[in-house]
């Protein structure tokens, strides 16, 4: 149904934006309908995970070089007349291959991801030769004064980094009326199953590269829905982690009580892998302090093939029901779920669902005024935007590049909000957080005594539409969202050849319970299948 002003919520401005850019047109659906439109040649590393490429390594048959030589070929050949996912690359990637390849004989593997190329989304800090700027041309040019903490995890753990993907601009805050995976920047991103769908958003470039296997696995970040809803459409496993888990310093933000960076992966084991590397505490972002002894610098300690055998899965009942085929799917996943040993409980009711989309909204914009103006402040001096009022400034002077085919209600609304001390937002933000954790996810945990909730993720990919925007169907990502708890989406399986994701998401600090739920159902099902970058989806 459409978007109405009262009813806008996070899964609507954040989780999906969607536009066709100029330059870069979306097949025509008559002129192939159902065949490969340009389709890659087959690559050598289709498929591979982190553990292949590392016994490649370790083997000789491959080098930090040849692998990060591999996957620059693929973008280069392939980026562009497909899906559009990647900004740029990173210059150094071969230079930083190179010296790990020489550190690696010299003293050893730094871990799992050493040598290892990982694309990140374009509002996340890298003190090098590429620029971050959440996909706005406000910000061309702008290169970070120093790493992010993901980036300094990265590089600390052997990760190289290999370019930037494209995202909906500013992480989908700029318009109700937006559509995902486009920016000013980047245009329009595509979904590598059809590539006249689209790949949902924000971090719709990073879902797109890694399940079109531009990289072995990438980072994205999620308010509500960023990281979860790309996942499922396109196929991919992506975790959204606690609130605090992995810093967010250095992340162009939109809400402190929300945002959070996270891994998306083609199999939870990579993702596991790429979690352990993120997490731990950071100085420049305060709330790290609370995952000591809460979170895991190795997750894959927690894969467990028998991982649902006895666990306790509430049905989110009252998120279903937007689509027969997403209905089918989850039924399907449920069937899995008991062979596999899971006591069923069916269903449980969470009563704020439904009631949190305004106050959502009011936090999101006083946050992001004030969170924006913080982050920009501290660019270096060449950058001329520094606070959203000059974001919205440049927008109205670039309105025939920037503006083309939505504007800016948000960022608008955002300029008009108050300070963070005022009783509006406050009263908003102890309300989300009240209907959202004790009265809403960790009372019917209690009540039911579960080990992780389920929903459907999303529906399938719907046709890019710059006329009107986004289509988006339904969704579960709210709650976890506004809580700050975790949520992991894992392929559930496919309509018409368009994937379609589960979500399972539980209290505070239960990625560990989640991975081995998670890794179980994925084991059983094995659902994911490499995209065959079709011009359109054969109906």
């Amino acid at each position: 149904m459409p978007k109405k002003e009262s009813d806008l919520n996070r899964r609507d401005f954040l989780s999906t934006s969607l536009a066709v850019g100029a330059a870069l047109a979306i097949p025509s659906a008559a002129t192939a309908q159902g065949t490969a439109y340009e389709a890659p040649a087959p690559f050598e590393l289709d498929e591979a995970t982190i553990s292949t490429l590392q016994s490649g390594i370790k083997s000789g048959k491959y080098s930090a070089r040849s692998l990060t030589q591999k996957y620059l070929q693929r973008i280069a050949d392939t980026d562009k007349r497909t899906i559009n996912a990647v900004l740029e690359t990173n210059p150094d990637a071969l230079a930083i291959a190179d010296e790990l390849d020489r550190e690696l004989k010299a003293k050893g593997s730094r871990g799992p991801l050493h040598g290892i190329p990982i694309l990140i989304k374009d509002n996340i800090d890298t003190a090098d030769k590429m620029m971050t700027t959440a996909g706005s041309l406000a910000l061309l040019g702008s290169i970070a004064p120093a790493d992010s903490g993901v980036a300094q995890k990265l590089r600390q753990a052997g990760a190289i980094i290999l370019g930037k993907t494209n995202l909906s601009e500013w992480a989908n805050i700029r318009s109700s009326h937006s559509s995902s995976g486009w920016s000013g920047r980047g245009s329009q991103t595509r979904n590598p199953y059809a590539l006249d769908r689209n790949p949902c958003g924000s971090s719709s470039g990073t879902g797109a590269a890694v399940s079109g296997n531009f990289c072995v696995a990438g980072i994205g970040s999620e308010t509500d829905g960023s990281i979860v809803c790309p996942s499922s459409a396109n196929g991919i496993v992506g975790i959204k982690p606690t609130l605090g888990a992995v810093s967010r310093a250095g992340i162009i933000p939109i809400s402190h009580s929300q945002d959070t960076a996270g891994p998306m992966a083609r199999t939870v084991t990579d993702a596991a892998i790429l979690l352990g590397a993120l997490t731990g505490a950071d100085p420049r972002d305060p709330i790290t302090s609370e995952s000591q002894g809460k979170s895991h610098s190795d997750y894959t300690q927690f894969l467990d093939r028998n991982g649902l055998k006895n666990a306790r899965i509430g049905v989110l009942r009252k998120l279903f029901g937007f689509s027969d085929a997403v209905d089918d799917l989850m039924s399907a996943s449920i069937e899995a779920m008991k062979h596999e040993g899971a006591e069923i409980i069916d269903p449980i009711e969470i009563d704020s669902i439904g009631k949190l989309d305004d106050s959502e909204l009011e936090v999101l914009l006083t946050e992001l005024k004030a969170d924006l103006n913080s982050y920009l402040s501290t660019l270096r001096p060449s950058v001329k935007v520094r606070t959203l009022k000059d974001v919205i400034e440049f927008n109205e002077r670039n309105k025939e590049k920037e503006m083309k085919y939505f504007g800016q209600d948000l960022f608008l609304k955002a300029e008009a909000k108050g300070p963070l001390t005022g009783k509006v937002y406050k009263d908003a933000l102890a309300q989300n957080r009240k209907l959202s954790r004790e009265q809403g996810i960790d009372a019917v945990m209690d009540k039911h005594k579960l080990d992780a909730i389920i929903a459907p993720t999303g529906g399938p990919a719907w046709l890019t539409d710059l006329a009107t925007g986004d289509h988006f169907s339904g969704g579960s990502s709210q709650l976890p969202a506004m809580a700050g708890y975790p949520n992991i989406n894992v392929p559930a399986g496919y309509s018409f050849g368009l994937p379609v994701g589960i979500s399972f998401f539980g209290r505070a600090w239960s990625e560990p319970k989640l991975i081995a739920i998670t890794y179980a159902f994925e084991q059983a099902t094995q659902h994911r299948k490499a995209p065959r970058f079709l011009s359109t989806v054969a109906l």
